[in-house]
């Protein structure tokens, strides 16, 4: 079964319900060399459909000090597809990475 490390929505339940029907297994975990950051959103009706002006980030520093907490998911191959279709109105790219 894949696993997905979610920092940000995917962690909400009814995200995950509206997402994939069912809320997901997971256990929280720490994406490692890496910090918040924030990635303006240009599209003004899309930040007024959110009600928000920018997107949660990470930017990988390369500093051992550096976490950003969050779940590691377990999904269906299929629901991984739907993760990424979900991400992409966002501009998010699933990378891999090391988590602590």
């Amino acid at each position: 079964m894949p696993l997905l490390f979610s920092y940000g929505t995917l962690q909400k339940e009814s995200v995950q319900l509206a997402t994939f029907g069912r809320t997901l297994t997971g256990w929280p975990d720490e994406l490692a060399y890496a910090a918040r950051t924030q990635v303006p959103i240009e599209d003004p009706q899309r930040r007024a459909a959110l009600g928000m002006t920018h997107y949660v980030n990470v930017l990988f520093t390369g500093h051992r000090a550096d976490r950003v907490p969050g779940m590691v998911l377990e999904l269906t191959d299929a629901e991984l597809a739907a993760a990424d279709e979900y991400e992409r109105s966002a501009e998010y790219v699933r990378v891999a990475a090391t988590l602590a």
